[in-house]
């Protein structure tokens, strides 16, 4: 079973406003709604289950697509950071998903997932224990010790940019998070470095440039852009 986690307990502190960047309209509807057309319309995600503060969880069902709806899952709560938010779900999850589960984790916030990556992440982890969408780096790449000078220069052939989904063996995954209670996982950045940490098979593909995640009112305007507003 191939369980699709979305993200979607982010403030958008960036953006600024009292609506999360994710709940935002763009192209007619709101920003969640376009990753949850591509999980709730992919024959390879079994169930959908969200992570979403509790003011917006009415707000995020009528916003469901009514496609495959019997996919739907469940909400979760948010953490006090995106990793503690993955970890809540994993918990909950718990009551029905299996060991040998994939758990594929993605952010409301990047809504240009295309069906086409989800396929390759999902067909990618076969024979491993998770996969990451990648982008190379095309900008040279310093290094500094002190955040002023320029301390070394770093080979770009060998430094990625990581991208959402990724996705996980859940039972291997699950107990990656666990190990790094109760101080580790306060400071995780992206979810892959639990698995990462605990020595998992992870497998890299190529990204897609057009799945960027909305930060920034430039990249809020960017995506109406293509949404077509």
């Amino acid at each position: 079973m191939n369980i699709a986690i979305i993200l979607a307990g982010g403030t958008g502190a960036r953006i600024g406003g009292e609506i999360p960047k994710q709940y935002l309209e763009a192209g007619g509807k709101p920003v969640i709604r376009y990753c949850l057309e591509t999980c709730f319309g992919s024959e390879e995600i079994d169930r959908v289950h969200i992570v979403a503060e509790g003011r917006w969880r009415d707000f995020i069902e009528a916003s469901l697509p009514m496609e495959n709806i019997q996919k739907w899952q469940g909400f979760s709560e948010p953490g006090g950071t995106r990793q503690l938010s993955v970890w809540n779900a994993l918990s909950d999850l718990a009551g029905y998903a299996r060991q040998e589960d994939v758990v594929f984790i993605h952010d409301a916030a990047r809504p240009l997932l295309s069906a086409g990556l989800l396929h390759r992440c999902l067909q990618s982890i076969k024979g491993h224990d998770g996969v990451l969408p990648v982008l190379p780096m095309k900008d040279t790449v310093y290094y500094s010790e002190d955040g002023k000078g320029i301390s070394r220069l770093l080979e770009r052939s060998n430094i990625y940019a990581g991208q959402a989904p990724e996705a996980f063996l859940y039972g291997k995954y699950y107990e990656a998070n666990r190990a790094l209670f109760p101080e580790k996982i306060k400071s995780v950045n992206g979810s892959t470095e639990p698995a990462v940490m605990a020595g998992l098979d992870i497998v890299m593909i190529e990204g897609e440039e057009i799945n960027f995640k909305i930060t920034t009112q430039a990249d809020l305007d960017k995506f109406r852009s293509l949404a077509g507003v």
